[in-house]
């Protein structure tokens, strides 16, 4: 694989390298890192990419290594989100896969220039909805098919951080922060593209139904900043079921509290991500039950997604690394896995993202792809 981003001062980048060659299935050899050459060239060292493939630019990227008889199969893209279009259609145009951090890109019309060019160039295409990789995840996506809540009524997603609680944007030194509230590499989204699109992804993979409607309440709490940090959103999924979405950068004292809560007729189920080895299950009779990862009772997708006995935790490395593991089975073998996500997903995302925003606080609306 080659990686376009996650140069010195990344967060992603390193984490999306450890994650692909967690099985075995990737292997990093290429790669244009920052936008400043010096900085590219140091990530290249660290990275250990040979120096005759450590590029300038992600353009030169593809042009080179499409034309090498070893060159790479895929590209990971790790940048600000203003990026993830051009380089996804330089990379699908010179045939090469993609797997994208999200969103797919920085606006919805982008999105939808970006299904057509995975279209016509018929190459992969993944995003790293991470969430979606946790084994106890894809438990309960297994359990709400098989009608262990009975008759969905509520799906409830929040996502709570407190890492923008100051306006550290402000002072230059968080390169994170820097991009993440500004409106040119970020798009119009702050929170709800940044992590209330994870909760939203996470929402209809579970609970196994689209939101077709939603009412939006998006809020800027830190003065000054041009996104907002802070969302509540309320969601109405197919079949008439429910749905609360709220997330926050400026929660202080949380770290990454991602929980999701889904309820039925028959019981509901309980996960939340800074524990992620655990799933409960509350039945409408008054029983309570724990899943633990490992366990052998576990359904055929979440054993399929553990790598160690009961007992050993496993965390976000191994989630992303399922992902990756997914899509090396995609590319080795053309059968994609309905728990990948893809375009599909990436469309969605954008489409949600769109309409909190641009409809923030004017009531109902539908959901339009």
């Amino acid at each position: 694989m080659g990686m376009v981003g996650g140069g010195p001062g990344a967060f992603i980048g390193p984490v999306h390298r450890t994650a692909a060659e967690l099985d075995g299935a990737f292997t990093l050899v290429a790669g244009a890192f920052s936008s400043d050459a010096s900085r590219s060239v140091q990530a290249a060292e660290m990275y250990g990419i040979a120096p005759d493939r450590s590029y300038d630019s992600f353009e030169a990227m593809m042009r080179a290594e499409a034309a090498r008889d070893d060159g790479i199969d895929m590209v990971v893209i790790a940048t600000p989100n203003h990026l993830h279009l051009p380089i996804a259609r330089a990379a699908l145009t010179a045939g090469i896969a993609v797997m994208s951090d999200k969103p797919a890109t920085a606006t919805l019309p982008e999105a939808q220039e970006l299904a057509q060019v995975v279209r016509r160039a018929g190459c992969p295409y993944a995003l790293t909805f991470t969430y979606t990789g946790y084994p106890l995840i894809r438990e309960a996506r297994a359990l709400v098919r098989a009608g262990v809540c009975g008759n969905l009524r509520k799906i409830l997603v929040d996502y709570p951080q407190g890492w923008l609680a100051q306006p550290i944007e402000l002072d230059g030194t968080n390169k994170q922060a820097s991009w993440r509230c500004d409106p040119m590499r970020s798009g119009p989204g702050g929170c709800v593209a940044d992590i209330g699109v994870h909760a939203f992804n996470l929402a209809e993979f579970v609970g196994g139904r689209q939101v077709t409607r939603l009412l939006s309440d998006l809020g800027t709490l830190v003065p000054g900043r041009r996104v907002d940090d802070d969302a509540a959103v309320l969601l109405r999924f197919e079949d008439g079921v429910r749905g609360v979405l709220t997330a926050s950068q400026v929660a202080i004292g949380e770290l990454n509290g991602l929980s999701l809560r889904v309820y039925g007729d028959q019981g509901s189920l309980t996960w939340q991500q800074e524990n992620p080895n655990i799933l409960w299950i509350h039945r409408a009779d008054g029983r309570s039950e724990i899943l633990r990862s490992g366990e052998a009772r576990l359904g055929l997708d979440a054993r399929a997604a553990t790598r160690l006995p009961g007992g050993h935790p496993e965390g976000y490395f191994e989630a992303l690394g399922n992902l990756y593991r997914d899509f090396a089975v995609l590319l080795r073998s053309n059968q994609a896995s309905p728990l990948l996500p893809g375009i599909e997903e990436g469309l969605r995302g954008m489409a949600f993202i769109d309409a909190a925003v641009a409809h923030n606080g004017n009531g109902w609306i539908d959901l339009n792809v």
